[in-house]
């Protein structure tokens, strides 16, 4: 079943569709949540929580690309619920490393609020994604939207671990400089 016939079933009002999506997303979900949290009993029930909010909200809102939109739902609730359960706990997953490694980004931001879901930051990091080579933009998103490791986001994105970091390292100056650019930095 396609994407759109997804959509559909949810439009219509029905439960077929979370059957589609969970028989289609479910490990990819998954991947996302636990790359998150740390758990799969966490993970699942982000996951579940993700279907959920999908079918509220489709009504309302026909998304164009199925799959990002279920990540960007699994990811802000896998975000909340990490939250949720305790600051302390993000130590050692690879969420809590990526955040860290962008910390020097956007910890010292003017804006009041200094998290990844602000809407004018996430704006301003669409716009200088746009204009980055297709390596360096997959790079970035591998690590910072998707939380892969730094082997496995350099893997498959064919280059050494060493290069990947450079990379990174250089992207994260440039976004700090765009940021500043764009008045989002003192």
């Amino acid at each position: 079943m396609t994407d759109a016939e997804i959509i559909e079933l949810y439009f219509q009002r029905d439960e077929q569709a979370i059957r589609e999506t969970m028989d289609r997303y479910q490990s990819y979900l998954m991947k996302v949540a636990v790359q998150i949290l740390g758990n799969e009993q966490d993970a699942e029930e982000v996951v579940n929580d993700t279907y959920q909010a999908a079918w509220s909200s489709m009504p309302d809102y026909r998304p164009e690309v199925l799959s990002a939109y279920l990540v960007k739902i699994t990811r802000q609730k896998a975000i909340d619920r990490l939250r949720y359960l305790n600051r302390e706990k993000r130590q050692g997953t690879e969420y809590a490393v990526s955040f860290e490694e962008l910390g020097d980004v956007i910890a010292d931001r003017s804006s009041e609020v200094t998290e990844p879901g602000d809407s004018g930051l996430n704006e301003a990091i669409a716009r200088f994604l746009k204009d980055l080579p297709a390596d360096a933009r997959h790079l970035f998103l591998g690590r910072y939207f998707y939380f892969d490791s730094l082997k496995d986001t350099a893997s498959y994105c064919g280059m050494s671990e060493s290069k990947a970091k450079s990379m990174l390292h250089r992207t994260r100056r440039k976004l700090k400089a765009f940021l500043k650019k764009e008045g989002l930095y003192e």
